[in-house]
């Protein structure tokens, strides 16, 4: 099973946002951050204020931040939201199911309470869980005393998209 690159992106979104508590957070922000394309992420926004996860704020000095604490916001929500399709064998839809082994198959049953093992998982952690320790203001992790030691920062999921490289000419090699 993969997440969709929506669903990536609506989590990266969320995580960027609770890190940010303090201020409004920009679409071209994300988009630099992230380096992902700017009409990505405004479908993705747009979606999440319909859920009433984040307030947007149109104009100049606008941009969005979250509606709820990070703590009330569980992942395996997001992911149930963003996803189309849990169907991890086609057993999985009486609908379409053709397979000749259904009746007396036991891979249907393991794999649903694989599925099921996977959303306790996804149940069990908050966007808190996955962004304490982020940068927050003045590169601070979100929480940490001023003084004292802070947390280590929890790096972000690789892009997906490669690395632009350097083109070489033929005597540069």
């Amino acid at each position: 099973m993969r997440l969709s690159e929506y669903t990536d992106y609506t989590l990266r979104v969320l995580m960027y946002c609770a890190a940010h508590r303090e201020r409004l957070v920009t679409i071209a922000e994300l988009a630099e951050h992230h380096r992902l394309s700017k009409n990505h992420l405004m479908k993705v926004v747009n979606d999440l204020a319909h859920r009433s996860l984040i307030e947007t704020t149109r104009g100049r000095g606008g941009g969005l931040r979250l509606l709820l604490e990070p703590k009330a916001i569980r992942i395996g929500d997001v992911v149930r939201a963003t996803e189309t399709d849990f169907r991890l064998v086609e057993c999985f839809d009486a609908d379409t199911d053709a397979c000749t082994l259904s009746p007396s198959c036991r891979l249907k049953h393991l794999f649903g309470q694989a599925l099921q093992g996977y959303f306790k998982a996804l149940d069990g952690a908050t966007l808190a869980d996955m962004t304490t320790g982020l940068p927050g203001p003045k590169g601070r992790p979100e929480g940490a005393p001023s003084g004292g030691k802070a947390a280590v920062p929890m790096s972000m999921p690789a892009t997906r998209r490669p690395a632009r490289l350097a083109k070489t000419s033929a005597r540069d090699r």
